[in-house]
């Protein structure tokens, strides 16, 4: 049985909710359980007009697609208890670190308090078997070395947006503790930690590559902060199947929350500098940089994520490259622009990444 069938084999008919589904990566969550065959429930904010989740038409196929802010707990228990999911998977959050300093008391309003309401509707619903509340890899403590982060490492932060995940992480953990172990509730919950995550239909401001993709279709120059930070690239598929795997597992084994914090990062040739990503991309296209440092933005040097747990445990493994990702990306875009099906698109580079 190939990779698609099994998963078809799981996710045939299973009552999904996402929170955060109308954006960037709960778009690309949302088209690949509907290619398994799920029946998919939404809550989020109403999708930005230039959207992967308006441009695949998502409201389609999913069951119900409810519009509201995670912060209204009426709202949000109600939806919810009505729904009656067996999965859910909370992506609904404030996911930029340039955003947080902003505006930090609506990240720490979204991604914190949010995150505790949904726990507290999950915690009186017990169609829900299994949860995979996806944080951030920069919930670890900054150390700036070459080594990679594990989930027994230390948490930490320092500016608003990582902070708050922090919290969000503690928050879950609480819950566990509180309820679960104690056995008040049967739902199994995990954290899921990824790298930084780039896959067509992004178009965040202030995120690499959409502003380089935004560079490169207006001719203007793409703001860096800081060429020479490492990061963990990855094509947002990897991690997405990831957290379906986690899921599942969790749905049928009941014991698997003394494991309850999962990373989901690229292989370590991926673990490369800004500086690296614009001179693969600029041996194709052309793009104009500019260098713009912020000294009241701080943000980590280097940044690695160990993903061994999951390879150990889950049997999931990153399997495109840096390169493959990157080429992805701009053949989404280059395709979508030429007024192709982004669902279809969409749903192309996922069956090539299973096949």
């Amino acid at each position: 049985m190939d990779n698609k069938a099994k998963l078809k084999k799981f996710w045939k008919n299973k009552k999904v909710f996402i929170t955060g589904h109308t954006g960037f990566k709960g778009s690309w969550m949302s088209i690949m359980l509907n290619m398994f065959g799920a029946n998919l429930y939404g809550y989020a904010l109403r999708p930005n007009k230039k959207s992967l989740f308006n441009q695949s038409n998502c409201k389609s196929f999913i069951k119900k697609n409810f519009y509201g802010d995670i912060n209204d707990f009426v709202n949000l228990k109600q939806k919810l208890m009505k729904s009656k999911p067996e999965i859910l998977f909370h992506l609904a959050a404030q996911p930029l670190v340039s955003q947080s300093f902003n505006d930090p008391l609506e990240t720490f309003q979204t991604n914190i308090i949010g995150t505790a309401n949904v726990l507290n509707v999950i915690r009186n619903t017990p169609s829900i078997k299994s949860v995979v509340i996806i944080t951030t890899d920069k919930v670890y403590k900054i150390k700036n070395s070459n080594k990679k982060y594990n989930e027994l490492d230390e948490l930490g932060g320092k500016d608003p947006y990582s902070v708050s995940k922090v919290s969000a992480e503690l928050i879950t953990n609480s819950f566990i503790e509180s309820f679960l172990k104690k056995k008040i509730i049967a739902t199994r919950i995990s954290t899921a930690r990824s790298g930084n995550v780039i896959g067509g239909g992004d178009y965040a401001k202030n995120r690499l590559l959409p502003d380089i993709i935004n560079s490169i279709n207006t001719r203007k120059k793409v703001v860096i902060r800081n060429p020479q930070s490492v990061r963990p690239w990855q094509h947002v598929i990897e991690p997405t199947l990831g957290y379906l795997k986690l899921a599942e597992l969790q749905f049928k084994k009941n014991r698997l929350h003394k494991k309850q914090n999962w990373n989901f990062g690229p292989n370590k040739r991926s673990f490369v500098k800004v500086a690296d990503i614009l001179k693969l991309i600029k041996k194709d296209f052309e793009i104009k940089i500019k260098i713009k440092r912020n000294k009241d933005f701080f943000e980590t040097n280097i940044l690695k994520l160990d993903n061994s747990k999951a390879k150990k445990f889950l049997n999931w493994q990153p399997i495109w490259n840096l390169q493959k990702s990157l080429d992805s990306v701009m053949e989404w875009n280059y395709k979508t622009k030429k007024n192709k099906n982004a669902k279809k698109v969409t749903e192309d580079q996922i069956n090539d990444y299973l096949k």
